[in-house]
């Protein structure tokens, strides 16, 4: 846990120096998605793979048609893939089932009822 004034990213080096024993790859959320990251995890286990989302608006590097990086590679992947468009897909549809797939199958399948117990006759409206 690092303090507000102090970035994660940052404490990537000082983190795997800690490791006790050989590192096969480093996992982090949108914030590790920094060159400076790449390069400490690539410094000190040279074959690790680096397991971070890019952030939004990403850009590859510079050297990405002569000597692409392991995350031009995962860019290029991730654009082939389609996977950002499938990614917000699939969670609007996961929003949209939590929110009222319950709701619509407890009304059809018999299972809606009143607090005393009753049946209702129709839908109450929600709010």
């Amino acid at each position: 846990m690092t303090t507000n004034d102090v970035d994660d990213g940052s404490q990537v080096g000082p983190l795997l120096d800690r490791a006790a024993g050989p590192v096969a790859s480093f996992t982090g959320d949108g914030a590790y998605d920094r060159d400076d990251v790449y390069g400490a995890v690539a410094e000190r286990y040279p074959g690790a793979a680096v397991i971070v989302p890019p952030r939004e608006r990403v850009v590859p590097s510079a050297a990405v048609e002569t000597a692409p990086t392991q995350r031009d590679e995962h860019l290029r992947i991730i654009a082939a893939s389609r996977y950002n468009r499938r990614t917000l897909a699939e969670a609007a549809i996961g929003r949209y089932k939590r929110v009222i797939g319950d709701a619509l199958r407890s009304l059809t399948d018999g299972r809606s009822s009143d607090r005393g117990g009753h049946r209702r006759s129709r839908p109450e409206p929600h709010a």
